[in-house]
């Protein structure tokens, strides 16, 4: 049994080129949508999340309280519930063909989620997409995309599209992982989109890369939090008797959920983020800040070291209504999530209320 629901998109042309066939979305409401249908809170989730780990802040008295607003939350295509490389079946016939695992842009995403709203609610303003990491990236999208039916977003440790440092990270991601012996490469089959980076997904894993997540993790875990938490060893706070638990049990713990293609999936996607990159914007990254209308909270933690305070700065400065606010904290791209990073809850949680207070 399954505690969500799943939209059936059908056949979608993507960005990449490529078909998905039969392409579905996984999501989950919680509250009731108003008469007026004006209490819509939409909540993508980030990399490599699901609705469940969102649901800790999805509580009366918080910012996303169900007693008063209509939160969707929806699963990102890659995640294991949405379309994903795993869902394929057999995974891919034999030999390897990489044309056939569907490529998702964030801008794939957000259109997908836009017909989910419209067609299944009848949704046409948002009061808020909330979003943090790439769910902050996809509520970017939301803002740009749909000028004119969101009211506000909230990006949380995310940004308009990844700065080349980012971008490395994330080639130093891949190159880890697939360095593992059950890695197959396959030939390139095109579909860059954005940026000009050669990031395809050319190949294939046909059984667990256990040596492989184990490597990700370690890569994975030094990123995420910062150089002040494990300086402090913040770990403890969490429970663990040691870094090494801590990398062992909550981060190849964490990868070890996902199947190693759809990690793979999301990376593209990631590396791919970028809101300028549609025929709407042609490029024009500037442009598609400047059409952001909604009102905008965007919150880079200062220790972030993922998505920098400088880079959000600069994308701020170029949206008509929008605010930075960062959050001091040792957290790093954790702060706010659960469990990491609930220490720095009631900072986020007092500004994402200020935001929904607004006209």
């Amino acid at each position: 049994m399954t505690d969500y629901q799943v939209f059936d998109l059908g056949d979608v042309q993507l960005q990449s080129g490529r078909t998905s066939a039969n392409t579905q979305l996984a999501y989950k409401t919680y509250g009731e949508l108003a008469a007026d249908k004006s209490n819509v809170i939409v909540c993508p989730t980030p990399f490599g999340g699901r609705h469940i780990n969102l649901e800790p802040s999805i509580l009366p008295g918080r910012p996303l309280d169900p007693t008063k607003y209509f939160i969707v939350v929806i699963n990102m295509f890659g995640n294991g519930l949405s379309t994903s490389p795993s869902h394929l079946p057999g995974h891919l016939p034999q030999p390897l063909d990489p044309t056939q695992v569907p490529q998702f842009t964030i801008y794939d995403n957000v259109m997908a989620q836009h017909r989910l709203l419209a067609e299944v609610f009848g949704v046409e303003h948002i009061a808020m997409v909330y979003g943090r990491s790439m769910g902050a990236i996809q509520a970017f999208h939301w803002g740009a995309l749909f000028p004119d039916q969101v009211a506000r977003i909230c990006c949380i440790c995310g940004a308009a599209r990844p700065s080349p440092h980012n971008q490395l990270f994330l080639q130093g991601l891949k190159a880890t992982l697939t360095l593992d012996s059950n890695w197959r490469p396959g030939q390139n089959a095109g579909g860059d989109i954005g940026g000009g980076n050669n990031v395809d997904n050319c190949g294939w894993f046909d059984a667990t890369p256990e040596r492989g997540l184990a490597a990700m993790a370690r890569v994975y875990a030094g990123w995420a939090l910062s150089q002040g938490f494990y300086r402090e060893e913040a770990w403890r706070s969490l429970g663990y008797a040691s870094v090494e638990e801590f990398v062992v049990e909550r981060w190849e713990g964490f990868l070890k959920k996902s199947n190693a293609n759809d990690i793979l999936a999301m990376l593209w996607s990631w590396q791919h983020a970028d809101i300028s990159a549609n025929d709407l914007y042609q490029g024009d990254f500037s442009a598609a800040l400047g059409a952001i209308r909604a009102k905008a909270l965007v919150m880079p933690c200062e220790t972030d070291l993922y998505f920098r305070v400088e880079d959000n700065r600069r994308e701020v400065a170029q949206m008509p209504n929008a605010s930075l606010l960062p959050i001091p904290s040792i957290w790093g791209h954790m702060a706010g999530s659960y469990p990491e990073g609930v220490v720095d809850s009631n900072f986020i949680d007092a500004a994402v209320f200020d935001l929904l207070a607004s006209n």
